[in-house]
């Protein structure tokens, strides 16, 4: 399904935005704008509620194995995260094998299998035993990457975005309440390229768990409902060309599927 379906535009923006900053929590009015921009939004499963998606953000080397086949020390460097943007979504129902589009500027297309955490609550300084608590549901994602243009910046000591945030580059399921499937500390975690095993791990693989990077992240900014946490990848990220079909899986999630085209 294409991910403008789930687009929608709003004439609400808070008071912050007529001075180039918008402000979460401050009260709403009507403005005239000289166009629309749109919303994004991840359908929730068993409801008829959309999940509004503020940001994403995505940690690196979140796994031992796979912070050493990028070349870096795995003993617990502090994390470090970097974002996407909202289009980056790209919403892929269950049981679907959605096309996935292969962008461009790049030769050297990766994919990479990630728990994502939804957030329906925030804050600053977000203490660890009380960061799951901002957790409002679960789902699981694609990181894609341009590697060969993500490594270009990294040689060059440039900013790496051009890899990493770009349309489409975000590919997620439907998100599941906390309240129906619990929290994520343990469970497979499996990537499959034409019926092959390429990524093969477990969640508790995580260096950072999920409480401790939305207390690292709310040390750095404050968190807000609508914020989305890519929570890393095992090792064994690799290429795709177009033709071919990755699915993906989570225990007690259903599985996601996309085809290159």
């Amino acid at each position: 399904m294409d991910r403008r379906n789930f687009f929608q535009s709003s004439a609400l923006v808070s008071t912050g935005a007529l001075i180039g900053c918008a402000t979460p929590g401050v009260a709403q009015q009507k403005v005239k704008t000289p166009f629309e921009v749109p919303q994004v939004y991840i359908p929730v499963v068993g409801s008829d509620q959309m999940f509004p998606v503020r940001r994403i953000y995505c940690i690196g080397r979140n796994y031992a194995a796979h912070a050493r086949e990028m070349g870096s020390d795995p003993n617990r460097e502090p994390p470090f995260f970097f974002q996407k943007p909202t289009d980056a979504v790209q919403f892929v129902p269950a049981g679907t094998v959605a096309d996935h589009p292969y962008p461009p500027l790049t030769k050297q297309y990766s994919y990479e299998a990630e728990l994502v955490a939804a957030l329906g609550k925030g804050g600053r300084n977000i203490p660890i035993n009380q960061a799951l608590q901002m957790v409002w549901g679960y789902t699981l994602g694609l990181d894609m990457t341009r590697r060969d243009l993500q490594d270009l910046m990294k040689n060059e000591r440039k900013p790496w975005e051009i890899g990493k945030s770009f349309d489409m580059s975000a590919p997620m399921g439907a998100l599941h309440k906390v309240d129906s499937i619990g929290h994520f500390t343990e469970g497979a975690i499996w990537l499959k390229v034409n019926g092959q095993i390429k990524q093969n791990s477990n969640l508790k693989n995580m260096i950072w768990s999920v409480a401790e990077q939305i207390s690292k992240l709310s040390e750095a900014c404050e968190l807000f409902p609508g914020d989305i946490i890519y929570s890393g990848t095992p090792e064994n990220v690799g290429p795709v060309v177009r033709g071919d079909v990755i699915e993906m899986h989570i225990d007690k999630l259903p599985n996601l599927s996309v085809k290159i085209v």
